[in-house]
């Protein structure tokens, strides 16, 4: 646990909090956000963006500055691509694939994973957390913890023990409560400090703020009072990095964010061209602008105005055809130019992410492509896939399993728990036209058994279900002698 007076943030992870900070700005879509922390950057060039500069008179005024949510759709679709299917959890026992089965369904752990794979490509990584509350539910439960409430112990680049920590409410500029849960393996332990927005402070009983008074009932009766024994030996959190390395620092086991290529200019330029194209379409709405021999006097103190509907006016006092006429002022749009900047920007940014153009709707100049071309131009999608499916996989077989030792240690469930297999599967899902297409040939070629066929038209089947489909295609064709207690239609 931090010592008392100790500085906040760590000094370790200053530097990776204060660019997670930065992520989140982009990755949160917020106007507001994005405007207040560009306006207050120490860097002079990151308030000179789009969303740095202020008005130079301090004019209050409306702020006409708009944003793509390009941060929030690279971090979307790295998730889609990892966990819009869950991947396939195996286990030797038939009892234990069973509970395991429903710890994931009860537990919601796809939609968990699905926002942590969403969190960690904007943030550079999250943590698997398995922690219970009876109160809540009797089973063990998968948490994702963000990174910037994590402070992490390394060894030899492996997890060694992390705690995790929260600002509670109630706190205020000058007192700030935070909890704090660290993870050893065996062993969570619970602290609640009083402290300010830069300093630790010091430890207060947990019975101090309401919202970590419930914790005293399940801490153990011995020892400092304050730690749970999980009855496991194995580390009940794993850190899950979304790419590595981090380029920033060199050698850190700490993974890095999609927008680390680094992407905030592309961003900010992106932003600033919708901005300048929404500015030409305000301009260019149309105005007139009439003499004031036109305007009708609305009297003393109340100015003239202009009667567009009117059709009839008395006699002017002016010569006919003379300068005195109703001019209409509108200024072209330029579409095409904003639309090709706009396009390149994002065709950019999506590529130095590691991911296709295709992924986010640019498909080229608009011409037809063959199948082949479109799996070609997915390509880099699917190899950052790869990449982040192999960070993911091991994590979450580890925490998995942790959920089966909990189970059966807290709440006595009577299984033998295993370490589990995570497949995600190619991540491609073709055609069932393709797919035909590719059994006809291999057919003609003789070149593929029936069975194989039947395999690769439905992967998720076991030999058993494969084999009864063998039986009845062959006994429907005609390719084998009918089995005579056979159900199959001859």
């Amino acid at each position: 646990m931090p010592a008392q007076g100790s500085p906040w943030p760590p000094p370790q992870m200053a530097d990776h909090y204060a660019e997670i900070r930065q992520d989140d700005a982009w990755y949160s879509g917020d106007r507001r956000r994005l405007a207040r922390y560009h306006a207050h950057a120490a860097d002079p060039h990151k308030r000179r963006t789009v969303w740095g500069r202020r008005s130079i008179d301090h004019t209050p005024r409306r702020d006409q500055r708009l944003h793509v949510p390009l941060p929030g759709d690279i971090a979307s679709t790295s998730a889609d691509l990892l966990f819009a299917d869950m991947p396939t959890v195996t286990v030797t026992s038939t009892a234990t694939q069973d509970r395991l089965n429903d710890l994931m369904d009860q537990g919601r752990v796809h939609s968990a994973l699905l926002s942590g794979a969403e969190q960690a490509a904007a943030l550079s990584g999250v943590y698997l957390r398995v922690t219970w509350d009876r109160t809540m539910a009797d089973r063990p439960l998968l948490t994702v913890v963000q990174p910037d409430a994590a402070v992490p112990e390394w060894r030899w680049g492996m997890l060694r023990a992390v705690t995790f920590w929260r600002e509670l409410s109630g706190s205020t500029a000058q007192t700030v409560y935070r909890h704090f849960e660290r993870h050893d393996p065996g062993t969570i332990r619970h602290a609640l400090y009083e402290g300010t927005s830069d300093n630790i402070g010091r430890p207060v009983p947990l019975t101090e703020h309401p919202e970590t008074a419930d914790l005293v009932d399940s801490l153990d009766n011995g020892g400092d009072g304050q730690t749970i024994s999980t009855g496991i030996s194995e580390l009940t959190a794993a850190y899950v990095p979304n790419q590595h390395p981090n380029r920033t620092h060199r050698g850190s086991p700490l993974g890095r964010s999609d927008y680390a290529a680094p992407l905030y200019d592309l961003f900010a330029s992106l932003d600033e061209t919708w901005t300048s194209w929404m500015r030409d379409i305000r301009l260019a709405r149309g105005r007139l602008i009439v003499p004031s021999g036109y305007l009708r006097d609305e009297g003393p103190g109340r100015g003239a105005s202009f009667d567009e509907d009117r059709e009839v006016y008395s006699e002017l006092n002016m010569p006919p055809n003379g300068d005195a006429q109703i001019t209409l002022s509108q200024f072209e749009i330029r579409v095409e130019e904003h639309q090709r900047t706009a396009e390149a920007l994002t065709r950019q940014a999506a590529e130095s992410a590691g991911y296709s153009a295709q992924s986010f709707g640019l498909h080229g100049e608009g011409q037809a492509i063959t199948a082949t071309e479109s799996d070609s131009r997915n390509q880099r999608s699917m190899v950052t896939r790869k990449k982040k499916t192999g960070n993911w996989r091991y994590p979450l077989a580890d925490q998995l399993y942790v959920m089966q030792l909990i189970d059966r240690a807290q709440f006595g469930a009577r299984f033998e728990p295993e370490r589990p297999r995570v497949d995600f599967g190619d991540g491609v899902a073709e055609s069932e036209q393709t797919t035909a297409t590719t059994l006809d040939l291999l057919a003609r070629a003789g070149a593929v058994s029936t069975a194989t066929k039947v395999k690769i038209l439905n992967p998720s089947w076991d030999d058993a279900a494969v084999k009864t489909e063998v039986a009845a295609i062959l006994a429907e064709t005609g390719a084998a002698a009918p089995d005579p207690g056979s159900t199959y239609p001859m």
